[in-house]
């Protein structure tokens, strides 16, 4: 058998002819990423499972797990957008209003800097819970991480949804400290959830890790539109957080049970036992001494990944941070500049469709674009220089009509066109140029690394998501 035989499953894409093509990549994976001849042992697969694996694909039948990891993405990210989408909500409760139209904003420290403090509590835990998941990847079983992951944000969910209707006057800050452990808590959760499933997503071929990253955008774009229903439904604005979080806690509930259905699809056994015949673990039936070298990758290697995956990898880190930058601290603060004409337009719809709304479907549009087009290449330097070419986009957000201002008080973009354009090609750029290297760094690796190289991915955009909000606190400092 040919020597790259065995790494067609591991690269399970459209890349897999240029792939094998390309001396670096096969020379590199074979001298540099698998290291020792007795790590290799242990971690490649036997030739006749690898090429068992390739040979007999079932097919994927009504494209049902597809939609599968298409929902465990919008679960992915569900519980942060159903948290910042919630703005008229948050503002009622940490600004003390009498009228439950919500529809008035006085300023308060709690209201004005909210989603700052929203953006650092949700993603610092984040990148300690996928520390923890990397180091998990070969202990414990991904089924335990996912599913224990989907009853703690349930479970806080259901907290939330009651608190809807408590009074929090006399305890406001109270309140605000309880919401932000209860958003810590949440993307902890969702981040071991969507790295575990995103790293399991990895020995499927490229289109069920699409389905993934495209399914975390329609999540953004269905809490947006949740939003903007239930403010156009209910007058009263704990009646409409009411029903906005009870629509979260139901489609928690079914991608938990869509989850415990992935095992009984012949499409998906298939590639997870192609998986298990890779993993370390497959190797201990054969004895002591292949237990014992498996215990030395309990925790996967770090080096082999790095190397093939770091430019990716800051990619996808600087992406976030650029992105996280502004939305939603900032774009959320552009009000329209006839806000004083007092149209529904102006004031309740405003930020909820220009700011949520046009982000998230864009963002949508940008992961969705990945499924047709893949340009720029895993290895192409132009992928970076576009991935750096967003950096404008932050001080044309700052000099929109940011309200209130109290340091840069020039607005040089005095129209409401502006704020739809430039949220427009955030989450454009966001959705395409953060999705390419998510679906290239698991195809560039050997397949037995795949699932912790999709969590290492994960790490990078978490990365860039906790600093991009600790810096988007300056920003609405410095505005």
């Amino acid at each position: 058998m040919d020597a790259t035989e065995p790494l067609q499953p591991s690269l399970n894409s459209s890349y897999v002819t240029a792939a094998l093509g390309n001396h670096d990549l096969s020379e590199d994976e074979e001298s540099e990423d698998l290291g020792p001849s007795t790590d290799r042992a242990s971690l490649l697969p036997k030739p006749s499972s690898a090429s068992l694996a390739v040979r007999h694909c079932p097919e994927d039948s009504y494209c049902l797990v597809y939609i599968i990891f298409f929902l465990m993405g919008i679960g992915s990210l569900l519980p942060w957008n159903f948290f910042i989408t919630a703005k008229h909500y948050w503002l009622y409760k940490l600004s003390n209003i009498t009228d439950h139209t919500g529809h008035e904003e006085p300023r308060s420290d709690l209201s004005d800097y909210f989603e700052s403090y929203l953006a650092i509590a949700s993603t610092v835990p984040s990148v300690l819970c996928l520390v923890l998941n990397y180091a998990l990847v070969n202990r414990l079983s991904s089924n335990v991480r996912i599913l224990s992951s989907l009853f703690v944000i349930l479970l806080v969910f259901v907290v939330t949804t009651v608190l809807v209707k408590v009074d929090v006057t006399n305890c406001r800050v109270q309140f605000f400290a309880g919401t932000l452990a209860s958003v810590a808590l949440v993307s902890g959760a969702s981040n071991l959830f969507s790295g575990s499933v995103f790293g399991i997503s990895g020995y499927f071929p490229m289109r069920i890790s699409q389905a993934l990253i495209s399914g975390q955008a329609m999540g953004g774009t269905l809490s947006a539109v949740a939003s903007i229903v239930d403010l156009a439904v209910a007058e009263d604005v704990t009646d409409s957080a009411l029903a906005y979080f009870l629509t979260a806690d139901v489609f928690i509930l079914l991608c938990i049970v869509t989850y415990l259905l992935l095992p009984r699809l012949a499409y998906s056994r298939h590639y997870m036992l192609a998986a298990t015949c890779t993993s370390p673990g497959a190797m201990t039936e054969g004895g002591g001494a292949a237990a014992g070298a498996a215990s030395s990758v309990s925790v996967p290697p770090l080096q082999p990944i790095l190397r093939k995956t770091w430019v990716l990898g800051l990619s996808v880190f600087y992406v976030f941070c650029v992105s996280i930058l502004v939305f939603p601290a900032v774009s959320s603060g552009i009000q329209s500049v006839h806000k004083d004409t007092g149209s529904p337009w102006t004031t309740t719809y405003f930020v909820p469709l220009t700011s949520f709304f046009l982000y998230n479907v864009a963002d949508f549009c940008g992961r969705q674009a990945t499924a047709w087009l893949q340009v720029p290449g895993p290895t192409s330097r132009v992928l970076p220089a576009l991935v750096l070419c967003r950096t404008v986009l932050v001080p044309l957000f700052m000099f929109c009509n940011y309200q209130p201002r109290d340091h840069l008080h020039t607005v040089l973009f005095a129209h409401d066109l502006y704020p739809v354009v430039f949220n427009c090609l955030l989450g454009l750029s966001n959705g395409y140029l953060g999705t390419l290297p998510m679906i290239y760094g698991p195809k560039v690796v050997p397949r037995e690394l795949a699932e912790a190289t999709g969590v290492v991915m994960s790490f990078f955009l978490t990365l860039g998501l906790a600093v991009g909000s600790a810096l988007s606190v300056l920003i609405v400092h410095c505005i």
